[in-house]
């Protein structure tokens, strides 16, 4: 199961990130999770929406420069080790992790981690016969 991600390539400079977030809101999106590094000249935001379609025309129609990539969102226990269990998994089959972000629950009863890996469907395979639970991006649009 993959989860469409955005990248909004931005100069890292006062207001630029108050920009696309405004823009989100004046079109109704809802930020569903975020990840933010730069340098001192540029950033790359990268941004889960509950509308993809709408978050892209507001934000080209404004002149940013968009990508995309499919990222997988693995619902993992909110405890210690917990993702740990997943690296291990990963590294002992030899992917990649491009890179990372998490966010938990309310509940402190799970986390969510998004990733980004070299091999994507050979993770997912990986992560589902291994019992784990990947959210599709309807489903991580309703997590609260």
């Amino acid at each position: 199961m993959k989860v469409e991600q955005l990248s909004v390539f931005l100069e890292n400079k006062p207001g630029e990130l108050e920009h696309v977030t405004r823009l989100l809101e004046e079109a109704n999106i809802n930020i569903r999770a975020l990840s933010l590094a730069g340098t001192s000249d540029l950033a790359i935001l990268r941004l889960i929406v509950d509308e993809v379609d709408a978050a892209q025309k507001a934000l080209k129609e404004k002149g940013f420069t968009l990508g995309e990539a499919p990222v997988v969102a693995v619902e993992i226990p909110d405890r210690v080790g917990g993702l740990n269990a997943i690296l291990k998994l990963l590294s002992g089959r030899g992917i990649t992790i491009e890179y990372m972000y998490a966010f938990a629950e309310k509940s402190g009863e799970r986390a969510i981690m998004v990733f980004r890996f070299d091999r994507t469907d050979e993770a997912i395979d990986l992560l589902l016969k291994n019992g784990m639970t990947l959210l599709s991006g309807e489903d991580f649009r309703r997590v609260t």
